[in-house]
């Protein structure tokens, strides 16, 4: 590389570089810089990348960047991650690395998607081992593209950096620019950020820990006089409380930091003075004070970042506030905008762009004039007359405060800025204006535009009746449905289809822009026909014509402007008006099945009734199942026609397919009856798998991969071992539960999903592999027995499909039971289906069945009406069934399947038992009979239906997160006495120190030894017992040091935790063998 050459592309004699040469056309990094900003300290060069030290000259913060040329074989990689690794070892400033990685990260950094590969993992781990930040990408999701007409693109292009350097560059930008003529397009990492103008109001819920706040606010709020309409009242006093808030935060308040600061020199500043001399009474008082007056800043401090970083899953007090402040930041760089292209024209100033998006928006949530069609001669299902009437009495204080008080206090849900949290911890000051105003709106249906806030009260009525009008082919937002049932239906229909060797076409809809897009009168008309009274219906329209919507762009609120259709995401209102509407397209498909245009899919066994099968809602997400044949769709899409000329809804083409079953001729034809795409199986609905082999590991790339993307993002060198602890509960082991609540997870997949999780939890604190103390097994016991509580996943995932067991128990009329009935048959009276044969193909169920045994085992019966619970052999009273508890009068019962209500005689005044003999007693025997019926005595017949009960539920429900302790799924882990003997702290320490700390607490003390290549003597043991037992700090330990280094004591240490408490107590008075340390 000539000089020449490198001085073209800078600033003259200003610009220094160094190069990592060119290996024939392959590799060549180089680096450049201008020695006016940047002063180099050092270069180390490898084989495929090239680091320089540099200081920057302003600050004098030193930094190190890494220039990238990857290989492409997979042994040259494991040379490139050695070079990472030299460089980590070598430097520990803050660091970054980019370029031309030749190696992809995610499974969608490729257009075409596959499997997640070997080398796709490694690369996760070094980037999670030396703890970088994948940078996202803006202007383009690839950075390479190739093959055969370039129809293959991949990002292998990024740059990574560690925390502390994007702390350092906190509002760095990386953009993909134009190529003219290489494969690869040019990335540029840029510094200072975008430009912004001024925020919003935002009340900060860390003002609510300030002394004398509530007295602030309450004498605020009273001095604010307003007359007129209780709503104009309210919007009068928040606008003063904005001006109030804004002054003290200015004047009083102050900056948050610079007071954390100066509490913090107060406390030094005393530990100076008594250094010199020792404090009076009145100074130790005065520097306790100082104290408490610095963790009141920290705790504000932690508060502020929890809400700017919207990481809600940790509770106030967990003392994460880095993790918060770089979550904060990470959310700024994915959500900053440098560019955008509308209608073809690209915006680059910060003015065009605000002015071009709110131009967008307003046009979108504009309706449009034209014909629609009308609903008129549909029938919709109705809720009842009183019913109707039930949703339009006044609003009470009771039901107000409750919808309050249930909501999340950090969001802000109305554009005012005020937080929940304002609103609940200011309720007996703002009573009386939030009752007017609900008493306003209750007896005009209005109230003024701009206190058109969430209006959870509304919604918490409405649900109460939605499932009366919505069919039950819809399971979204309606009590008793879920979303897995979709799944579970559609799996099971393409498996029928598939097993009798029928072809079919699945039909996936995705609504354009949905919650944007409908039409507010055919919402009214839809309510109408649904049996709802005027006064609700002169709601809803106020509620959903007084919006008016602001855009924010980068930080930035940009317009107000009303809106003529749509509804408002993130109103709890929305998604039932929304569904209301959907069920229009439902009864629409319903017809044109009932006309034999759409046959969709029969689903029968031998003599049950079949149930058909036409389709399948979930919000925006449809799928309808036709048969075959290019006359289904033309008719299918008429009816789409129909409805979106009534309803404004149209179908998104770029997001629906047709997918065919089996061998389809002509599908590409039927594809172009509906305008979309053709697809295959496997594919995805629901965010699950769709018609993919019962246990295939492949469809579990994508879970793991959520789990990667998620420790991306989470480095936990910025944790407490405690907040690991919290997302891995929280977090990190729900990813992948949504897929196991159907699906059956390979046990090669649940190693690798539990390995993610040991290595998070007990990663060191620069992020680098570290020793695993415990076995897993014992991390996942009960906290009663010395565990941390962490779920096992293979035991977590046949709870999960053991709660279908539960729930088909449950059930009654739902139409998911309906069609597994129809499929598989079902035993008597209706409480399981019957056992399944041959091969496992596509369907869930079969594999679902294989936790029945367990399940019943913890199941019994709650009797009603006695009719489908039999006397003899069912478990319905006491722990035992009748037949094993009074074996010798089971032996001579006339008639052993009897029920309980052929057992139960109504003529015999309050009733009583008959108990059905072959032949009389013998004396002997008499007692027999005395017996059983003191067992019966607590038990009658009633006019209820028969119902199951969970044995070892509290409230007889089955709870999931339980199931996991049931012994009969205990055993394949360990037997009660194993989980015990390898309990590592006692019970009673896990609830005295409050949530979820002393286990961390003894596991720091490992952590803090180990990391100084020390460990405990022997005479420290007794001052461990001592800190578990609550006699001792955890500061007086760990600031006590160490006088003995070896491998003996590191294994002893390591034994020693391994124990109880009492075993523990033990050791302390006798010497392990080989440690001569006594």
């Amino acid at each position: 590389m000539s000089d020449e050459i490198v001085r073209s592309l800078g600033p003259g004699r200003f610009l220094d570089w160094k190069v990592l040469n060119a290996k024939g056309t392959a590799g060549g990094v180089i680096i450049c810089w201008d020695k006016r900003s940047l002063e180099i300290l050092g270069v180390e060069e490898g084989q495929f990348s090239i680091s320089c030290r540099f200081r920057n000259e302003g600050d004098g913060a030193i930094w190190v960047f890494t220039g990238v040329y990857g290989p492409f074989s997979r042994d040259d990689r494991k040379g490139l991650w050695e070079e990472f690794g030299a460089i980590r070892g070598l430097w520990e400033e803050p660091w970054c690395l980019g370029g031309d990685f030749n190696i992809t990260l995610y499974l969608d950094d490729r257009n075409r998607t596959g499997r997640i590969t070997s080398a796709m993992r490694r690369f996760a781990q070094i980037i999670d081992e030396l703890g970088l930040v994948d940078i996202p990408l803006q202007g383009g999701s690839f950075t390479w593209s190739g093959g055969l007409n370039n129809q293959t693109r991949a990002r292998l292009d990024r740059f990574l950096a560690t925390p502390c350097w994007l702390d350092q560059f906190s509002r760095v930008l990386l953009r993909r620019l134009p190529r003219p003529t290489s494969d690869h397009y040019p990335i540029l990492l840029e510094g200072g950020g975008v430009r912004r103008g001024p925020s919003p109001f935002k009340f900060e819920n860390m003002w609510l820990k300030a002394d004398g706040f509530q007295e602030l606010i309450k004498g605020w709020w009273q001095g604010i006089v307003a007359s007129g309409r209780p709503s104009y009242r309210l919007a009068t006093k928040l606008k003063g409380m904005k001006h109030q808030l804004k002054t003290w935060n200015k004047e009083v308040f102050g900056r948050l930091e610079k007071n954390k600061a100066d509490a913090l020199q107060q406390v030094e500043s005393w530990d100076s003075v008594e250094e010199e001399r020792s404090l009076t009474e009145v100074e130790l008082n005065q520097k306790k004070e100082a104290k408490e007056n610095y963790a009141k800043w920290v705790s504000m401090e932690e508060v502020h970042w929890r809400q700017l970083s919207r990481e809600l899953w940790l509770r106030e007090g967990d003392r994460n506030t880095g993790f918060f402040h770089r979550m904060a930041n990470a959310h700024r760089r994915i959500n900053v905008m440098s560019k955008i292209m509308i209608n073809g024209v690209r915006l680059t100033e910060d003015q065009d762009m605000r002015e071009g998006i709110a131009n967008a928006y307003q046009q979108l949530l504009s309706e449009s004039p034209g014909w629609k069609a009308d609903i008129g001669g549909l029938l919709l299902n109705q809720i009842s007359r009183s019913e109707a009437d039930g949703i339009e009495v006044p609003f009470s204080e009771t039901e107000i405060f409750t919808a309050l008080m249930g909501m999340n206090g950090d969001k802000a849900p109305g554009p005012d800025g005020f937080t929940i949290a304002f609103w609940q911890n200011s309720w007996e000051t703002v009573k009386e204006d939030l009752l007017g105003l609900f008493k306003e709106f209750h007896d005009q249906n209005s109230f003024i535009k701009s206190l058109n806030h969430t209006f959870l009260v509304l919604a918490n009525r409405l649900k109460k009746v939605i499932g009366k009008v919505i069919s039950p082919d819809q399971n979204a937002f309606v009590k008793g449905r879920q979303i897995l049932d979709g799944s579970l239906i559609a799996n099971e229909v393409i498996d029928s289809w598939q097993k009798r060797g029928e072809k079919g076409i699945v039909c996936k809809l995705d609504i354009e822009k949905a919650y944007d897009s409908i039409n507010w009168q055919f919402l009214l008309k839809v309510m109408q026909k649904m049996g709802f009274g005027s006064k609700w219906i002169g709601w809803m329209w106020n509620c959903i014509s007084t919006v008016k919507y602001s855009v924010l762009v980068n930080g930035v609120p940009t317009g107000f402007f009303s809106s003529t259709k749509g509804l408002r995401q993130g109103d709890p209102l929305s998604p039932y008006l929304f569904i209301m509407g959907m069920e229009v397209l439902s009864v629409l498909i319903t017809r044109a099945a009932e006309g034999g245009f759409i046959k969709g899919c029969r689903i029968w066994r031998g003599r049950e009734q079949a149930v058909k099968v036409t389709h399948l809602l979930f919000a925006d997400d449809t799928i309808v199942f036709c048969e075959a044949k290019k006359e289904a769709l033309l008719h299918l899409g008429w009816v789409l026609f129909w409805f979106e000329a009534a309803s404004g809804l149209k179908i998104n083409l770029d997001k629906s397919m047709v997918i065919p079953v089996g061998e389809v001729d002509g599908v590409m034809d039927m594809a172009a009856e509906i305008g979309c795409r053709v697809g295959q199986l496997p594919t995805v609905y629901l965010g699950l798998p769709l018609g993919a082999p019962n246990r295939a590991a492949s469809v579990w790339d994508g879970v793991e991969e959520r789990m990667r993307r998620r420790l991306a993002l989470w480095k936990r060198q910025y944790l407490s071992k405690g907040g690991r602890l919290t997302l891995i509960k929280s977090t990190l082991s729900s990813i992948p539960v949504y897929q196991m609540s159907v699906f059956r997870m390979p046990k090669s997949v649940a190693r690798r999903i539990e390995k993610l999780q040991r290595d998070f939890l007990w990663g060191g604190a620069n992020g680098g592999s570290k020793s695993h103390l415990v076995k897993w097994e014992a991390v996942c016991a009960d906290k009663e027995k010395g565990g941390l509580g962490l779920r096992k996943i293979t035991l977590l995932n046949k709870a999960l499909l053991g709660k279908w067991i539960w729930r088909f128990a449950c059930a009654k009329e739902e139409f998911w039971k309906k069609v597994l009935e129809a499929k598989y048959g079902k035993e008597e009276f209706g409480w399981r289906t019957r056992k399944t044969n041959g091969a496992f193909g596509v369907g869930v169920w079969k594999e679902i069945l294989k936790e029945s045994t367990w399940c019943w085992e913890n199941m019994g019966f709650k009797v009603g009406k006695g009719n489908r619970i039999r006397f003899w052999t069912d478990l319905w009273c006491g722990n035992n069934v009748l037949s094993q508890g009074f074996p010798n009068l089971y032996s001579m019962a006339a008639h052993r399947n009897v029920t309980v209500e052929e057992c139960w005689d109504q003529n015999t005044g309050q009733g009583g038992w008959i108990l059905g003999l072959l032949r009389d007693l013998n004396d002997w025997e008499v007692g027999l009979v005395g017996n059983i019926l003191a067992v019966l005595r607590d038990y009658s017949v009633t006019v209820e239906d028969d119902s199951v009960c969970w044995k070892k539920g509290e409230d007889g429900l089955f709870k999931g997160k339980k199931a996991t302790a049931f012994p009969a799924m205990c055993s394949k882990l360990s037997n009660q006495s194993e989980i015990e003997n390898r309990v590592l702290v006692d019970g009673n320490l896990i609830t005295s120190r409050g949530p979820g700390t002393s286990m961390e607490f003894a596991l720091a003390i490992v952590e803090k030894f180990f990391g100084h290549g020390k460990a405990l003597e022997l005479a420290k043991v007794k001052e461990v017992v001592d800190l578990m037992t609550g006699e001792l700090t955890i500061e007086a330990l760990v600031n006590g040091g160490c006088n003995y280094n070896g491998s003996k004591v590191v294994k002893f240490l390591v034994e020693l935790l391994a124990h109880e408490l009492k075993d523990l107590m033990k050791l302390h008075y006798s010497c392990p063998d080989g440690l001569d340390i006594c």
